[in-house]
This record gives C-alpha cells, structure tokens and sequence, in this order.
C-alpha cells in the first residue's frame, strides 16, 4: 500500500513549472488533465492517512479478539508510521524552500 503512493511521487514530472500568466494556460492544463501540485499533496496526504486508518483498525481488531494475525497489525503500523515520516520530511522541506525564497533579496 505504502509502496503505492510513494512510486506516485514519480508524478512530479508531469507537473508545470510556475508561471504567471492571465489564467488561460492554468484553465488549458485542467482541461488536458494535468495534475496539480494541490491536487498531488491532497491525494497523497488522503493516502497517508488511509494507512493510518487501516493500522488503527487492525489494532483495533486485534485488541477485540477478532484477529490472531499480529503481523499483519504490525506491518500495518511499521507502514503507517513510515508515510508519516516521509510525509513530514517533504513538509519540512517544502517550508525550507519557502522560506529559502522568502529570504531571497529581488
């Protein structure tokens, strides 16, 4: 599962450079189907948290009786705290590169 939305990240290829124009290019690449950064972070924090769902409720299983499979509940947890980390190591860096651009002198 985790190995799903982490190879999406090849993704980022397809989005465009930033430009700023009246509107026309941003409304031509939402007609072709581009996808958008927005829409990228949305869909992988979605993920993210799917797999903390899913681990949650595998405890939550295990603990009622209603499984006997502890690794599977442990796979599930060692997977959702992995998408948690890597989800915060890219925040992190997304607000360095903020803040690196803020700093800049124009």
């Amino acid at each position: 599962m985790a190995n799903g939305w982490v190879s999406s990240l090849g993704t980022l290829n397809t989005i465009s450079p930033l430009k700023i124009d009246t509107g026309k290019a941003q409304n031509a690449q939402k007609a072709e189907g581009a996808v958008g950064f927005a829409d990228f972070l949305n869909e992988a924090m979605g993920k993210v948290n799917d797999l903390q769902v899913n681990a949650e409720k595998l405890s939550d299983d295990f603990a009622a009786g209603k499984t006997d499979n502890i690794h599977e509940v442990v796979i599930a947890a060692a997977k959702a705290d992995i998408a948690l980390q890597f989800t915060l190591q890219i925040r992190n860096k997304i607000l360095d590169a903020y803040n690196e651009i803020m700093r800049m002198q124009i």
